[in-house]
């Protein structure tokens, strides 16, 4: 980051850092000399040029020249108004590349809270967020501004802060100058609340943030009065991630795109979310609900005391997740229904058949079942060793690949989708479909 001294002639400082808004009410307009604008619209568009701003000067006024008494170097001073996007403030250094700062930048007040020395006066800059439209549609952010401010510019980007209409406040980074078409990204103010680094938004606190998350949790209607708030962050797919611990001892991660709620994920299941929960004692939770897989496991008659688990994707009205178990090699992936549902749980040697794959288990401890399968197809000789899902077939059924322990060529087996039981075999010498190391 760095300020802009403009001279002897009118210091107008943009600071790193700057806790004063540029307000969302509008300055009744200074009049404007005619000369000043005449000569501005004479001087100022080939000065914008050389800037590198590239829009159309619709408005422009001469403000003033200085020179230093030292190196007697002359400052030209202009404002202009562009036909699309923000106005900018010029100083046209003699022999020096023009620089330009927005109209949001020349009005924030100086450190010390006293205005300006040079804000925008011309009527089509009277309120610069008005102009910001172009720059939110660049970075694909729906925004209506009540709030605006420098933050500051480096070599490459101008940062503004953005504070919006619902309460949800935006750092842009745009070009410098910032041009409406200029590469544009606004990020979250939420992200720097907690981040080390100079940008903090200041328009609002953390709290008027966090109240967006409010129709978030009201949406889940689950029963939670937020008690304590947090932002998580994004992932990669550009979703939203919000924590809310409840008065009622629970805690929940809330999934947000496009603006709405997409999954609130309890406390208890949300481990392996994001790092999970921070707000509330997840230990606690998880523990009576490892208890509560345990009794669900068992009534099925999987005999899995559960020590850790899993969520996968679940449709509505179903908890599917794979179990982990502390009195068993292998675990498995529970499918957990409502009272009228029929639940199960498939062992982790046949989940691939099933669609899921299990993490907490070991291949070696799989290999017993596969075993015990080509012994139920009269393949007595083989000690499976390595596993392969295949794919499956048109009629329904799943091929997996076993390799034996022997260094013999293994088989395929085929099983059938409910129940999953094999129902054929072919041996890997008679079939090209083997992958497997000592199948091929």
């Amino acid at each position: 980051m760095r300020p802009l001294g403009l001279g002897a002639f009118a210091a107008l400082i943009i600071a790193a850092m700057i806790p004063v808004a540029v307000m969302s009410a509008a300055k009744a307009p200074e009049g404007i000399p005619e000369a000043a604008r005449k000569q501005g619209l004479a001087e100022a568009p080939a000065v914008a040029q050389a800037a590198g701003i590239t829009c159309q000067v619709a408005d422009a006024r001469f403000v003033g020249k200085s020179t230093d008494a030292k190196t007697k170097i002359s400052t030209s001073y202009y404002e202009i108004d562009c036909n699309q996007g923000l106005g900018f403030v010029l100083a046209n250094v003699t022999g020096s590349k023009p620089t330009a700062f927005t109209c949001i930048e020349a009005n924030t007040p100086q450190p010390d809270g006293k205005p300006s020395a040079l804000p925008c006066k011309l009527p089509g800059n009277a309120d610069p967020k008005a102009d910001l439209a172009p720059l939110l549609a660049a970075a694909k952010t729906v925004c209506t501004p009540e709030a605006a401010r420098g933050i500051g510019q480096s070599a490459k980007n101008t940062f503004l802060e953005i504070a919006c209409q619902g309460g949800v406040g935006y750092v842009m980074q745009a070009g410098a100058p910032a041009n409406p078409d200029s590469p544009t990204v606004a990020s979250d103010c939420l992200i720097y609340d907690s981040a080390d680094g100079n940008i903090k938004c200041t328009l609002h606190d953390k709290a008027y943030r966090l109240a967006v998350m409010d129709q978030f949790v009201t949406a889940a209607n689950n029963g939670c009065v937020a008690k304590d708030k947090r932002y998580i962050g994004l992932s990669q797919a550009g979703a939203t991630y919000y924590e809310a611990a409840c008065t009622d001892g629970k805690g929940y991660i809330y999934k947000v795109e496009k603006g709405a709620l997409a999954s609130a994920t309890p406390c208890e299941k949300a481990a392996m979310l994001l790092g999970g929960c921070e707000l509330t004692n997840a230990k606690e939770a998880e523990t009576a609900q490892a208890g509560l897989y345990t009794k669900l496991a068992q009534k099925v008659g999987f005999d899995c005391q559960v020590s850790k688990y899993a969520p996968f994707p679940s449709p509505a009205g179903k908890d599917i997740v794979e179990l982990a178990c502390s009195n068993r090699p292998d675990g498995g992936v529970g499918i957990f229904g409502g009272p009228n549902d029929k639940s199960s749980v498939i062992d982790c040697a046949h989940a691939p058949v099933a669609g899921y794959r299990c993490s907490f288990t070991p291949e070696s401890a799989t290999n017993g079942l596969l075993t015990a399968d080509l012994k139920k197809q009269g393949k007595a000789s083989c000690d499976v060793s390595k596993s392969r899902l295949v794919g499956k077939t048109a009629k329904g059924t799943t091929y997996v690949e076993v390799a034996c322990s022997d260094g013999l060529k293994g088989y395929i087996i085929e099983y059938s989708a409910d129940p999953i039981a094999p129902i054929s075999t072919v041996g890997c010498a008679f079939t090209k479909d083997c992958k497997l190391p000592g199948n091929v």
